[in-house]
Order: C-alpha cells, then sequence, then structure tokens
C-alpha cells in the first residue's frame, strides 16, 4: 500500500470525483456511487483485493449496526406526530405565543422544533397551507415565512440529532451525544434566526416580494390557524413528545460527568437511559401511548411504513459508511495527521472547523444531498480528528453539519419541493432557499469559532 501523502490524497481526489461525476453526471444512485467510490480508492491505493471487500462489508454493517435503530424510531417518533396533527399543532401554539406581529417567528421555530424527528419534504409540504393562510391574514409577504420555515426546517435537519445526517456525523466521529446535542441546539438556533427570521424580513420587502401575500395560491381555507383542534392533541405535547428524549439523552451526559461512583445503581440506570437507542425508544412508546386515539393506523402499520422510509436511508448511510471505511484502511488519517504533527490547540481547532465546514459545503453544493455530504465529510476527517490533541471533536463534528445546511442548488430535491410548492420562480427560490440556509450555515460556523475559543473554559470540548 502506497504510504506517501501526495499519493493518498490523489487517489482520494480521484474516488471522490469519480463520485460526484457518477452522481451529477450519470444520474447514479448515492448507494451505487459511493460503493464504486470505496472500489476506486482502495485500488488507486493499491489496497489488496481481499481487504477492500472486507473493509466495504464491516463498514457498511458497522455503521448500521451503531445507528440503525436510532434512525427507524426517529422517522417512527415523526409519523406519529405527522399522523396525529401534533406537527400544525405545534405551529398554532407558537403563533398563539408570538402573535402575528412576530409570525416569522413563530413559523421558524415551528419549522426548527418539528424538523427534529420530521423529515423536511414532509413537514415543508404539511405547513405550507398553514403559511399561506398567516401571509393573508397578517399581510405578511409569503417569501417572508417561506423562507422562515425553510431554513428552520432544513438547519435542524442538518444540525440536529435524531436526524440522520449529524447521527452519522456523531457516530464516525465518536462524540459524546449529549453534549453535541447541547451545543448543536445553541449553535442552530442561532443559525436559524438569523438565516430564517432576519434575512426573510429581509428579502420580504424586496420588490416583486412585498406585495405577494400567497397571491399564487386560491381557494385557501380561512379557518384561523391559531384555533387548534378541539378534539386534537395540544401542541404543547408534541413539543414535549419531541424533547423528550432528548433530554433524556441529556440527563444521560450529565449523570455521567457528575456522579463519581460509576459502580453506583444510579449512574448505571441514568446511563442506560441515556443511550440514545434506549432513550429513543421511550420517546416512541411515551408518543404512542399519548397519540394513538388520534391516528387511524395501528402501531404494526406505521412500523412497517417507517421501515419503508428508512429503507433508502439505510442503503445510502452504510454505502457511506463502506466509502469511509476503506479510506481509513488506506492510512490516509495517519499519514496526514503526521504531517500535522505541530497543529495543537485553538490554532489547530480553528483551521480545522473551517476546512471542515468548507468540504461539507462543497460536496452539498457538487451532489445536493445533506446526507451524502456529511457522511463523506465525517468518515474523511474520523482518523485525524481522533488523533490531533486540543482540537474539539463536537466543534468539528458541528462544522461538518453547518456545510451541509446551505448552497442547495438545483441539484438538490429539497430546492425543487421549495420551488414547486411555492410556486416561486427560481429566483425566488434561490433568493430564500439557497441564500437563507446559506446564512444560516454561516452562523452556525461563525458561533464555532467563537466556541472554538473558550473550549477550555466549556464542557464538554
Amino acid at each position: 500500500m502506497a504510504t506517501s501523502l501526495s499519493w493518498l490524497l490523489g487517489a482520494f481526489a480521484v474516488a471522490i470525483l469519480f463520485v460526484l461525476i457518477a452522481i451529477m453526471g450519470f444520474k447514479v444512485h448515492p448507494f451505487l456511487a459511493l460503493l464504486l467510490g470505496s472500489i476506486v480508492m482502495g485500488l488507486c491505493s493499491k489496497m489488496a483485493f481481499n481487504d477492500i471487500s472486507a473493509q466495504i462489508a464491516s463498514g457498511f454493517g458497522g455503521t448500521l449496526g451503531s445507528i440503525g435503530i436510532i434512525i427507524v424510531l426517529g422517522i417512527v417518533l415523526g409519523e406519529l406526530l405527522h399522523q396525529s396533527g401534533c406537527t400544525a399543532q405545534i405551529a398554532g401554539l407558537l403563533l398563539r405565543a408570538t402573535g402575528e406581529k412576530r409570525a416569522p417567528l413563530a413559523v421558524n421555530l415551528t419549522g426548527f422544533v418539528v424538523s427534529i424527528p420530521v423529515f423536511f419534504d414532509a413537514a415543508f409540504i404539511l405547513l405550507l397551507n398553514l403559511i399561506k393562510q398567516v401571509s393573508r391574514k397578517g399581510r405578511i409577504p409569503f417569501i417572508t415565512l417561506v423562507t422562515a420555515l425553510a431554513v428552520g426546517l432544513i438547519t435542524t435537519h442538518s444540525v440536529v440529532i435524531p436526524t440522520p445526517g449529524p447521527l452519522i456525523v456523531a457516530n464516525n466521529l465518536g462524540l459524546n451525544l449529549g453534549y453535541f446535542l447541547f451545543y448543536s441546539l445553541i449553535v442552530a438556533i442561532a443559525g436559524s434566526l438569523v438565516g430564517g427570521v432576519a434575512y426573510g424580513k429581509l428579502i420580504g420587502i424586496l420588490p416583486g416580494n412585498s406585495a405577494d401575500f400567497a397571491n399564487n395560491f386560491d381557494g385557501l381555507d380561512e379557518k384561523p390557524v391559531s384555533e387548534g383542534k378541539k378534539d386534537g392533541p395540544s401542541g404543547g405535547l408534541g413539543i414535549f413528545l419531541i424533547f423528550l428524549p432528548i433530554a433524556i439523552i441529556l440527563a444521560g451526559t450529565v449523570a455521567a460527568a457528575t456522579i463519581t461512583d460509576k459502580t453506583s445503581t444510579a449512574f448505571k440506570l441514568l446511563a442506560f437511559l441515556g443511550d440514545k437507542n434506549i432513550a429513543l425508544l421511550i420517546g416512541v412508546l411515551v408518543a404512542y401511548m399519548q397519540l394513538h386515539k388520534y391516528i387511524g393506523a395501528s402501531f404494526t402499520e406505521i412500523i412497517a411504513k417507517c421501515g419503508e422510509s428508512a429503507g433508502a436511508i439505510f442503503i445510502i448511510t452504510g454505502a457511506g459508511g463502506a466509502f469511509g471505511s476503506v479510506i481509513n484502511a488506506t492510512g490516509i488519517g495517519k499519514v496526514l495527521v503526521e504531517s500535522m504533527s505541530g497543529w495543537t490547540g485553538t490554532s489547530a481547532g480553528l483551521l480545522l472547523i473551517v476546512v471542515c465546514f468548507a468540504i461539507s459545503q462543497i460536496l452539498r453544493a457538487a451532489q445536493g444531498s445533506t446526507t451524502v455530504a456529511l457522511v463523506t465529510t465525517s468518515s474523511i476527517m474520523a482518523p485525524i480528528v481522533s488523533q490531533l490533541s486540543g482540537v474539539s471533536p463536537i466543534l468539528i463534528g458541528l462544522a461538518i453539519c453547518a456545510g451541509g445546511i446551505g448552497c442547495s442548488l438545483p441539484n438538490d430535491s429539497g430546492f425543487w419541493v421549495v420551488n414547486r410548492f411555492s410556486r416561486f420562480s427560481v429566483k425566488q427560490t434561490i433568493q430564500c432557499w439557497t441564500v437563507g440556509g446559506t446564512l444560516s450555515g454561516l452562523t452556525v460556523l461563525a458561533c464555532l469559532v467563537v466556541l472554538n475559543f473558550l473550549s477550555g473554559v466549556l464542557p464538554g470540548l
């Protein structure tokens, strides 16, 4: 196997180029492109044939073994909230709390909260009718509300577990999920407010946008959106169910940091409950007990439906894990670490944060998928981050996630979801979706730079 840095970097460049051309130029599914890219990486790095196949198998299985359960449970939780009507109720609750004058803030927070368990496409389509009504009733520019919603959704989707992208990043880098969750919520809300609310209001005053109060839609249901269904679950219950597993994971992290007796029953119990799989399982069971009377389908039917959705995520996630496993097996991480042997402390952390953000952002723009960008970047950086001292893996992981938020171009399915369902022109879609998401990602990056200078003081960093 080649050991020189230049050779390995060249092999990696060829493999990445192959994957991008396969996906973008030949419309190959990312699953197949990543598996073939793994073989290309191995061959260019002069790995033995049997080693390449072994790494592909172990990487695929190892990745799914680590995060497969939580992906399914996250999808199930989202489906329960969706089918019960909880998602719309959360929006109504936040609108009542903020008032119509602050509707962009309420819509943004709704997107931010709902996207934790519910996938972007489903949440956007579900909530769009609500913001049409808010736009007309409050005479708020429609593009302002679409920006607030879309940026809130994509920011959480890219940064906060249990969505697959950030979950894969945390798994690949071996991060403490409690600390990762804590800091991800802080930086994500900052990005969401800047890219969604502040920027959304700004483009709402532009000519052509300021007088558009969902004018392209006819026959809207004019029932006040602040009135929740009398026989449905409350928005407060929905928010509680979303944050219950998050709170349990954080409690497990706090216990691990504060309880000195690791053999005590209290520590063992909290560590067990704080495990990501157990915490989300508890959340799903509580959600079903609270919401089943509002849902027509049986729990078995919901699981079956969610299994179909999980399958598409599994094949991409597993292929990304295989690609990462082959990359690591080439020894590129070890060689890079040796070349960075003088990098320590704040300056090294700052440089890696920017580099990881840039790689993730470039991959996101090039092939359109946030999940693929996060899987690939975290696979590349995992062996480097684990061996550099004085660098915060949490901040590196969040930088990778931040890079997946913005630079959404027409090669991204999310671009066309916003475009078609909002009935925007391509120019308006770029204004609200592409630019808004990019501003959110850059805001998260700025927050990470600040946190990097405080990494010696703040817990978990």
